[in-house]
């Protein structure tokens, strides 16, 4: 998800078939790393963490992580939302504290994952390069998919915060990890403490847990909404990134403000996000209609039992059962589609009088369109299923 490949030094020779090597990049992952797993370490048994400076540790992993998915991710990538400008700065300055490139340069990556995904030669961090290289590979040399083009992010060059802190970056970024740190341990007395946990090894844990985006949820998981690209849906991804490992939905549906859609799916960006539009913090709140999700799971589960029923024996009784509910799936679609495209000067004309019984009617047959492709999916999920004991 970061891009950091900017105004970077390179060596002057590249190993062979390799791009330079990025020193700046190697060398921060590598010395924060060292010390976050031999540093942290050594003072806990050595000296040991008071519970203030653990709790500072995690207020900041937390606020710094929610920066990138609520404001970096979210709001600035995908414009899932408005922001006030208050929490568009909260974001810009905690953002910034995870040494992650600017907002602009971070976006425009991030843009071109999506638009070029699994394409090695245009996706900055294509997983069909390997787990490796889709986690952190693609910093660490001058690739040429990972080259710089901010074309993409004009519309963000309009917002004054962003600008302001594109413009101040590496003071900012330098502020933002040194500061809050060093102030917590001013108040409790014990500087190193925070500086060990705060610092370096909230930076290390933010930064791993935003790159099992671009790896771990390109290559474990399941893909519920679609197989186009190399997505997955993880819960345990999702615990570890505030929600963003249900990457397969939002792959297929990247402008919804939420990644995990089920009330019980485990997603605070989506809370955080939620919360600032009852406070007047966000406002324009995307979400996509709940019948084009059905419509993708009920069209991949379509697809596995089509493809489940040339391994199974008595394929001809299956198939049966499996076009029925191919039928059935087409005619609600129609439904759908015939809602979608009535007559918006119709509607207009009866708009006065009736205006609310029509979106009335309509919500019914939306509703009611709903529960046939929720059951549907239950009943493809026992077809798949029986199928599959049938073997």
């Amino acid at each position: 998800m970061p891009d950091t490949q900017t105004d970077v030094r390179v060596t002057p020779h590249a190993e062979a078939g390799k791009p330079p090597l990025l020193w700046v990049q190697a060398t921060v992952f590598a010395a924060t790393f060292l010390v976050a797993v031999i540093g942290v370490p050594w003072y806990a048994l050595s000296v040991g963490f008071e519970w203030s400076a653990i709790v500072a540790f995690a207020v900041f992993c937390m606020v710094t992580g929610l920066s990138i998915t609520a404001g970096y991710h979210r709001l600035w990538a995908h414009n899932a939302y408005k922001a006030h400008w208050t929490l568009r700065l909260f974001f810009a300055l905690f953002g910034a504290a995870t040494v992650q490139n600017s907002i602009l340069s971070w976006v425009s990556g991030h843009r071109r994952h999506h638009r070029h995904v699994d394409d090695n030669d245009l996706d900055p961090y294509s997983a069909g390069r390997g787990l490796w290289f889709s986690h952190m590979g693609w910093m660490l040399r001058h690739w040429p998919s990972g080259t710089e083009d901010l074309s993409n992010v004009k519309d963000l060059m309009r917002d004054p915060i962003v600008a302001w802190q594109e413009k101040h970056y590496v003071p900012i970024t330098w502020t933002m990890n040194l500061a809050p740190p060093l102030l917590v341990g001013l108040i409790t007395g014990d500087w190193l403490a925070n500086l060990l946990l705060m610092g370096v090894a909230r930076l290390v844990i933010t930064h791993h847990t935003t790159f099992f985006i671009n790896s771990l949820a390109h290559f474990w998981g399941r893909q519920p909404f679609t197989d186009e690209n190399s997505a997955r849906d993880n819960g345990v991804l999702a615990l570890l990134t505030y929600g963003e490992g249900y990457h397969n939905f939002h792959h297929r549906f990247q402008t919804d403000y939420r990644n995990g859609i089920r009330w019980f799916d485990y997603d605070p960006t989506k809370w955080l996000i939620r919360i600032s539009a009852w406070f007047g913090l966000a406002s324009d709140l995307k979400k996509v209609d709940s019948i084009r999700i059905r419509e993708a799971q009920v069209a991949m589960q379509l697809k596995r039992a089509e493809a489940q029923l040339e391994r199974t024996a008595n394929a001809d009784k299956w198939r049966a059962l499996l076009e029925a509910e191919v039928e059935h799936f087409r005619h609600c679609l129609e439904q759908w589609k015939h809602l979608r495209l009535e007559s918006l000067d119709q509607t207009r004309e009866r708009l006065a009088a009736t205006g609310r019984d029509l979106r009335i009617s309509a919500n019914e047959q939306l509703k009611s369109l709903d529960r046939a492709l929720r059951a549907q999916r239950r009943r493809l999920n026992s077809l798949h299923l029986k199928m599959e004991l049938a073997g």
